[in-house]
């Protein structure tokens, strides 16, 4: 198997939250939106992010069991300083995140960032390292 994600996908309990978050607050722009079902947002070269309606994320599993809630799983956004961190926190709390862990420095890795939960569970890390840096293309480099 190659080393690749191509898509993730989280269960969503209100597909209209997550669009009204992610699309009207945030300025994401869906490469589809199929109301009712699931909203994909290109979120890098070759990678998806998915937002399953949770009904249907249900359904899709078939294992009867209830697969709503997101837990255990955070997705990063890196930027370029601290206080980009504090500037990307605050617009995510305008739109309706809540913020679990204050802009502040971390206690692993010589970062400064903070934890946010959007209005569906998932956990965001807004984060600022110095130590490494994102590429053009995406590649991470560390040190």
């Amino acid at each position: 198997m190659q080393q690749n994600v191509h898509f993730i996908t989280f269960s969503t309990a209100d597909l209209d939250v997550a669009r009204e978050f992610y699309v009207a607050a945030l300025g994401w722009m869906p490469l589809m939106d199929v109301p009712g079902e699931i909203i994909f947002f290109q979120i890098a070269p070759g990678v998806m992010l998915g937002l399953f309606e949770g009904g249907k994320f249900n359904e899709d599993l078939a294992d009867g069991n209830d697969h709503s809630a997101v837990s255990g799983v955070t997705l990063s956004h890196n930027v370029g300083s601290p206080d980009e961190v504090r500037a990307v926190v605050g617009a995510m709390v305008a739109a309706g995140a809540a913020v679990l862990k204050a802009p502040q420095p971390g206690a692993f890795g010589g970062i400064f960032h903070s934890h946010v939960r959007d209005p569906n569970g998932i956990v965001w890390e807004v984060a600022h390292n110095p130590g490494w840096s994102i590429g053009e293309d995406g590649t991470v480099s560390f040190g």
